[in-house]
């Protein structure tokens, strides 16, 4: 039995149209259809509504750029064609390219040479491109940077697929950490004491230390590190103050998350957990998207009663044709009724959560004219 509990109905186009609204962040478990969902609402916000349109993907998934009709994106918004005119608005995606952003910071926040010092550096080339949490703090880096001009009206942000969706709000806090850190801070200490060998003894209980920390680490490894330490030492600080500024406009009544799910126990079962991590966060939750729903039209031809009537017709050895079509007719019933009861376990937990929800799509979204359908879908529940 489904649960008897009716979710208030997400205005999609009354967020979209919001100028107030400046963000719109969709998370999610992976396979849920976010990329899908993040662009349809960036065209339909550009189309209907007239807003000046960014959509950033950080899934690394080339769907959206396929969708868009565009050969490739990258760390550049770049304008998508084929959006209707007449509304005044338009329509930009781009893909992050972590590496990239993160040079764009080491740029924008030293000097040329010390720069070229630390793009040289192996363990910075190693942590820009696949250190763990960088993606995501290089997302929170990328929407700052998106958020601090006034080019754009709506930024959509498709967030990463990953286990956990969590990883968006918590690998950025982990990466900043670790930057501006204790054990940083600490092998930066002998390149603060006029240029000596990291492996000098600076104080006894720091030549244990270092000791310690060679042997598991290694003396190369250890003296890439330092290296980095060194070079990084003006921008200590900036890369957790930077994080902080990005989290405060997350929480800010300017964006609004969307949580995008399929009818699956593992996909709401996460959309419920994002669900408690952002009303512990204060963030801002706009609603839930349902993606690939199945319906039935009302008849009071129940599942059963297909069932049994296709039997009948097996028996009597006649008009399979009909017996086919009552199978069908229950096995969509049940499926319908499996997806709504799924569903209803995050209604029942998060009843004050505004939903939506999207049929499922005989076949995948490729281009503008799918995005189409799809923003128009997400508008009709």
């Amino acid at each position: 039995m489904v649960a008897d509990v009716t979710a208030p109905r997400l205005d999609v186009d009354g967020l979209l149209a919001d100028p107030a609204i400046r963000i719109v962040v969709c998370c999610g478990a992976g396979g849920v259809g976010k990329t899908t969902t993040a662009a349809a609402l960036g065209l339909r916000a550009a189309e209907v509504h007239g807003r000046r349109t960014v959509v950033l993907t950080i899934d690394p998934a080339r769907r959206l750029a396929q969708s868009m009709g565009l050969t490739e994106l990258d760390n550049t918004p770049r304008q998508v064609k084929g959006i209707a005119e007449g509304g005044g608005g338009e329509l930009h995606a781009m893909m992050l390219d972590m590496k990239r952003t993160f040079d764009e910071v080491v740029e924008q926040h030293t000097t040329p040479k010390r720069a070229a010092e630390i793009f040289a550096n192996p363990f910075y080339q190693a942590m820009s491109s696949t250190f763990a949490g960088t993606q995501e703090y290089m997302a929170m880096e990328k929407l700052g940077q998106l958020r601090a001009g006034d080019q754009w009206d709506l930024i959509v942000v498709d967030t990463p697929p990953s286990r956990s969706a969590l990883d968006f709000l918590d690998a950025p806090a982990r990466l900043s950490r670790f930057l501006d850190g204790r054990m940083l801070r600490l092998l930066l200490a002998p390149a603060r004491s006029g240029g000596r060998s990291m492996f000098s003894l600076v104080t006894a209980s720091f030549g244990l230390f270092s000791r310690a920390v060679q042997k598991i680490l290694g003396a190369q490894l250890l003296t890439d590190l330092s290296g980095f330490v060194a070079a990084l030492d003006s921008m200590f600080g900036g890369f957790r103050q930077r994080a902080d500024q990005t989290y405060r406009i997350l929480q800010d009544p300017q964006t609004a998350f969307l949580l995008v799910a399929a009818p699956e126990r593992d996909a709401i079962r996460e959309a419920a957990y994002f669900a408690e991590r952002l009303v512990a966060e204060r963030m801002p939750l706009g609603g839930l998207v349902l993606n690939r729903m199945h319906t039935a039209e009302p008849t009071a031809l129940t599942a059963e009663d297909s069932e049994a009537a296709a039997e009948r017709l097996d028996e009597a050895g006649d008009n399979q044709v009909a017996a086919d079509v009552l199978r069908i007719h229950a096995r969509l019933l049940r499926q319908a009724e499996r997806e709504a009861a799924v569903a209803a376990g995050f209604t029942e937990a998060f009843p004050a959560v505004p939903t939506t929800s999207v049929a499922a799509q005989p076949a995948d979204v490729h281009d503008v004219d799918g995005l189409r359908t799809i923003g128009a879908l997400l508008t009709l529940s």
